[in-house]
């Protein structure tokens, strides 16, 4: 193998000769990767995108929030106020991120996983605070996190490692399979003790399109999915609140004013929009008649105020972003920073696709934000933060081949 001769930058005790030290050709072509992408611009086109749908979101959270805020807390912008926060807070750590070399969390793999891991363990362990039924955050100061935000993210980026660092052997079960859901079936699972069955199916898709384009066998993803389709019934069918979602996802009208009463407004809503919408402010059923508004239904709000237009430019914009995502990923050169950045879109538009589905009517109610859109501090500043990593990646697949 070829060296390279390099001089240490003080001599070694008890010597007045400065001794050659090898370099192995891969280390300086490594080196000299991570000197070009870090003078490589990013993706501007992907920034500008999610800064304008953070900016998008800012609008329709005040929109849809104005009248439950000054009747809940007196103040109008009580919703808008905390995520003008922490949209202040994202810009900053994408920016921030997008500076830190991709390569980095394949040191940080374990750690930033058992964050994860532990961050929902702590909410099913009893440190949660349940809302409606659900515990799926942690109350810090006056602001609650969701940890499944965080758990999302960090089995991503676990995923992406593990699967670079095997992808000789993707294709063995033992060891390119098995490992791989068996961490994201834990995962899951403890998305589902709080229950987030929205969260785990997200977990379980995310793992079957990664170990997908790593090249996975076919015949083990569809025979998990075969085994898998009689635990999701047994899910469905053994939890009395999950059996009436899907019998009001599939006739919210029938129980109009009962279980089927948030899907039935949302639909009012994007029938009310029509074709050009009310007008930004003029919608009706943020007057409390829809709930969570500005959360998991905004998408609703955007249809009734904004019309047809108005969710399909959502919609243009939502793929722009997906598109140069994927056109990242395609790009990277590297197997590990393109898994990464395939994985982060992949979890964006999934969420995203989710989101806007159950608000038509397309999916049962799942209780999943829309990116860069939905109030909700925690799930912005994951977001955000997942976009930085992308960035950086992008810095790698725009800079020249090293040699």
């Amino acid at each position: 193998m070829a060296v390279e001769t390099r001089r240490p930058p003080f001599p070694f005790p008890g010597s007045s000769v400065r001794r050659s030290v090898p370099v192995p050709d891969e280390e300086r072509k490594t080196k000299n990767e991570e000197r070009s992408a870090a003078a490589a611009p990013f993706d501007h086109v992907l920034a500008a995108t999610v800064l304008s749908l953070v900016a998008f979101g800012l609008v329709m959270i005040y929109s849809a929030s104005y009248v439950l805020a000054e009747r809940t807390y007196h103040s109008g912008t009580y919703f808008l106020s905390r995520q003008v926060l922490f949209a202040v807070l994202g810009t900053a750590v994408m920016i921030a991120l997008s500076y830190v070399p991709y390569r980095v969390y394949r040191v940080l793999a374990y750690p930033i996983l058992l964050a994860g891991l532990a961050s929902l363990g702590a909410v099913v362990g009893g440190a949660g605070q349940t809302i409606r039924g659900a515990t799926r955050w942690i109350p810090i100061g006056p602001f609650n996190i969701e940890p499944a935000e965080l758990a999302k993210i960090s089995v991503v980026i676990w995923l992406c490692y593990s699967v670079a660092k095997k992808r000789e052997l993707v294709k063995s079960f033992s060891i390119g399979y098995v490992p791989h859901v068996l961490l994201a079936g834990g995962a899951a699972f403890l998305c589902l003790l709080q229950p987030d069955f929205g969260s785990a199916m997200i977990l379980v898709v995310l793992t079957f399109g990664i170990l997908f384009v790593a090249g996975a066998r076919i015949s083990y993803l569809l025979g998990t999915f075969m085994l898998a389709v009689p635990v999701v019934w047994q899910l469905v069918a053994g939890s009395a609140y999950r059996t009436q979602r899907i019998l009001s996802f599939l006739d919210p009208w029938k129980e109009r004013f009962g279980a089927g009463y948030q899907l039935a407004q949302s639909q009012i809503g994007f029938g009310a929009g029509g074709i050009m919408g009310k007008g930004i402010g003029e919608g009706q059923q943020k007057l409390l008649f829809l709930p969570d508004a500005h959360n998991d239904f905004i998408s609703a709000i955007v249809g009734e105020e904004l019309g047809l237009i108005g969710v399909l430019a959502l919609l243009m914009v939502i793929g722009v972003l997906l598109a140069r995502g994927f056109r990242t990923a395609t790009r990277c050169r590297d197997p590990f920073g393109s898994y990464l950045a395939f994985g982060i879109t992949m979890l964006i538009g999934l969420q995203a696709v989710i989101n806007i589905g159950v608000a038509m009517g397309a999916f049962p109610t799942k209780g999943l934000t829309l990116p860069f859109v939905s109030y909700g501090g925690s799930s912005l500043l994951v977001q955000m933060a997942a976009v930085g990593i992308v960035l950086n990646v992008s810095r790698s697949a725009n800079a020249p081949a090293a040699v």
